[in-house]
């Protein structure tokens, strides 16, 4: 007899998850914390994303566009976690949508999150591959093409989403540890050297907002996604009621005080008068570059190292995440509901295996195009990745905007024990401030995807978050007319809402 099963639609806890499928009770506080930083992937951000910031805006306040972010941020988990103590689902996004705004909304926005977190974590397999790659081929005198070890990536990957999700989050716990300590370790050295002196350069809000802060904070969100995720595993959580909001509020404190710190000993490391021309010169080596002429040839080599795995813990965090949208979408019969099944171990295996495959068939096809480019070894990062990881930020950036209306929406149904400033303060400036954003990646997006001027990519890109979007709403609409019986059921875990 199969070990696997379809989960029948059962009992849930104010739209919570089932009493079968996933594991129950199995993450604590820091095991989520960990899977929410190892999806910012902390040496990825502080060796590729900041000095990319730097070369590509020019703007010297970089450091503090973190502390900014993470003030918005903050303000937006005020809601979202006050709302995480009411539903555990394990499409987070989607139900608490559905929930706050509508069902039908909430369709459109389970396909928009299925977009994004895909299109996050198979762009990661660009720049994972150009990693790997090029420092195989360094150390050992090879010439592997980056697709080769973007496959072995994929297989490690593809083998722990169908294992038991601790197991994903003790590698994770370790990778993220060890990232930590090879960027406190350049953060020394940094603040050691000082070519200029200690400077406040970097955290000057004069530096931050000038002609380019809006490029600067675009680029600077990214460096933030994945910071939502506790809420996914909200029924694999050994306490949800409490563990979703500590770890949220933790992780987003944490990531923007780190990055801000280092982006800052970054400036300081090389000067804030360098930083920008240095950044344009060596961007992701800049890290590795500055450790080897400082004497520290082994820890660049252990830090390039660490930057590989840090990819590897992003394309596990997300990975984890789209399997556990498509279950939850598989529950409820938006999707078919064998995209519910799940394995001995209580892992997703359908999402999981449906996200591996639509991952190796991108993986293929960037592949097969990078045949001859131009572009020569950077290809699969200006391309596979930069394309992809951007087109994911801007619709998760669109998700928190809708979230923190539904929180507002929700709310007003469930007033008992929240202030208004839980209620509708906190959700609303969050909404205001994450929709600047979201604008300001609108306006900046031909930037962000490097591209000059206009670009068909600029809108095409968008496009395909969007347009499956305004799909699902409609889907949801026809649900709502021809299958109301499962329509009373999105973002409720499959079962009806008896207030409906």
């Amino acid at each position: 007899m199969s070990h696997e099963q379809t989960l029948p639609p059962t009992g849930t806890v104010a739209g919570g998850g089932s009493s079968k499928g996933l594991s129950k009770r199995t993450l604590g506080v820091p095991a989520l914390v960990f899977m929410i930083i190892a999806a910012s992937a902390p040496l990825t951000v502080v060796a590729g994303g900041i000095p990319s910031n730097f070369a590509v805006t020019g703007n010297v306040g970089i450091p503090l566009s973190f502390i900014v972010l993470g003030v918005c941020l903050a303000l937006f988990a005020v809601g979202y976690a006050a709302m995480s103590a009411h539903i555990r689902n394990a499409g987070a996004f989607y139900a608490y949508i559905a929930q706050g705004i509508g069902r039908a909304t909430g369709v459109g926005a389970a396909w928009v999150a299925l977009i994004s977190y895909n299109a996050m974590q198979i762009g990661i397999y660009g720049l994972f591959g150009f990693a790997s790659a090029s420092f195989v081929n360094a150390k050992f005198g090879l010439n592997v093409p980056w697709w080769v070890t973007a496959l072995v990536g994929f297989v490690i990957v593809g083998w722990l989403g169908i294992n038991k999700v601790d197991l994903s989050a003790k590698i994770i716990g370790v990778l993220v540890g060890l990232e930590f300590v090879a960027v406190i370790v350049f953060d020394v050295i940094a603040f050691t050297v000082s070519p200029e002196g200690v400077s406040g350069a970097g955290l000057a809000p004069s530096n931050l907002f000038t002609a380019g802060v809006g490029a600067a904070l675009a680029f600077s969100m990214a460096a933030f996604m994945g910071f939502e995720s506790a809420a996914i595993y909200s029924e694999e959580a050994k306490d949800p009621a409490r563990s979703i909001a500590r770890a949220t509020y933790i992780a987003v404190g944490i990531i923007s005080l780190f990055y801000a710190f280092s982006g800052w000993a970054m400036t300081i490391g090389t000067g804030p008068g360098q930083i920008i021309a240095e950044s344009q010169k060596f961007g992701p080596d800049l890290l590795f570059v500055f450790l080897s002429g400082h004497g520290a040839v082994i820890v660049s080599d252990i830090a390039q190292v660490l930057f590989i795995t840090s990819l590897l813990a992003a394309l596990i965090a997300f990975h984890n995440a789209v399997a556990r949208y498509v279950f939850s979408l598989g529950r409820e019969s938006v999707l078919p509901r064998g995209f519910a099944r799940v394995n001995a171990r209580h892992a997703p295996v359908a999402g999981s295996l449906t996200q591996s495959v639509l991952a190796l068939v991108m993986l293929a096809v960037f592949a097969i195009a990078g045949i001859g480019s131009p572009l020569g070894e950077l290809y699969p990062v200006l391309t596979f990745f930069t394309w992809l990881t951007n087109t994911a930020a801007f619709g998760l950036v669109l998700l928190l905007v809708l979230i923190s209306v539904a929180v507002i929406g929700y709310f007003r149904k469930h007033t008992a024990g929240y202030s208004l400033w839980t209620r509708v303060v906190a959700p609303a400036l969050a909404a205001l401030t994450l929709g600047t954003v979201f604008v300001l990646i609108v306006v900046n997006f031909n930037v962000l995807i490097g591209s000059d001027g206009f670009s068909p990519l600029s809108w095409i890109l968008p496009a395909l978050v969007v347009v499956p979007g305004i799909a699902g709403l409609f889907w949801g609409l026809r649900l709502k007319k021809h299958r109301p019986e499962i329509y009373r059921g999105i973002g409720f875990g499959g079962a009806p809402d008896t207030s409906a």
